[in-house]
């Protein structure tokens, strides 16, 4: 099963990990996979483009399906192997409606994140005003705040939508462990620190680290005034 599928990734990469967790709590182990570098460009190779027009990773394909947008790819694998693995949309009504709620938010989060931290990948060297890297920050500080309160509204030792990791922790447990990789204080904001440190340890989490992370732990220190 796992052997027909195709994974073409690139390391500390959200989207991407978003899909390798999802295939681990699926029992997917054993797909085919080759790590590309974004250093490299390799995400715009011919390899990459016969199967993704817009030379973006992941690339996935199943048999002859291709699904590459990441939360696309999630869910895909979520319907097809329903009763393999872990459940990952809940059945309650009220936690189901928090977990797509909360998913979805989780592209604003990553994006407002990717603006601060990537600032300089992004945006070329003559458009690059210090009044716009300060108030993309300003920004992914309201945006931290947010998740803060949702975070304790929940209580303790919970996943995004209730007691049960769910799809929404697949996408959004990434961006919360990049962020923390670049530096935020758990002190600051200590219900993501909790979160963090509650899913950290998860099988599927800990197969699928970011390797780059693993050979050096230590990560940057872009937010720890954020």
């Amino acid at each position: 099963m796992a052997q027909d599928m195709t994974l073409l990734w690139g390391t500390g990469s959200p989207p991407c990990w978003r899909v390798m967790i999802a295939l681990e709590e699926k029992n997917l182990q054993g797909y085919n996979q080759k790590l590309l570098s974004f250093d490299n460009n390799e995400h715009k190779s011919q390899e990459v483009l016969d199967l993704n027009p817009r030379g973006q990773l992941p690339t996935f394909k199943h048999g002859d399906i291709i699904v590459n947008e990441s939360y696309a790819a999630c869910f895909y694998l979520e319907s097809q192997f329903k009763s393999q693995g872990n459940k990952l949309i809940p059945d309650d009504q009220t936690e189901q409606a928090l977990m797509y709620q909360r998913m979805f938010e989780g592209l604003t989060f990553y994006e407002k994140f990717n603006a601060v931290v990537y600032y300089e990948w992004f945006i070329p060297e003559g458009e690059r005003h210090d009044s716009a890297l300060t108030r993309n920050k300003e920004t992914l500080t309201t945006e931290l705040k947010l998740w803060e309160g949702y975070l304790q509204k929940l209580g303790s030792n919970t996943c995004l939508a209730g007691p049960s990791f769910s799809l929404a922790d697949v996408t959004v447990f990434p961006t919360v462990a990049s962020l923390f990789r670049f530096g935020l204080s758990a002190e600051r904001y200590p219900n993501l620190g909790a979160y963090y440190a509650l899913l950290k340890g998860r099988p599927s989490i800990k197969a699928s680290w970011p390797p780059h992370w693993l050979e050096n732990p230590k990560g940057q220190d872009t937010l720890k005034d954020i």
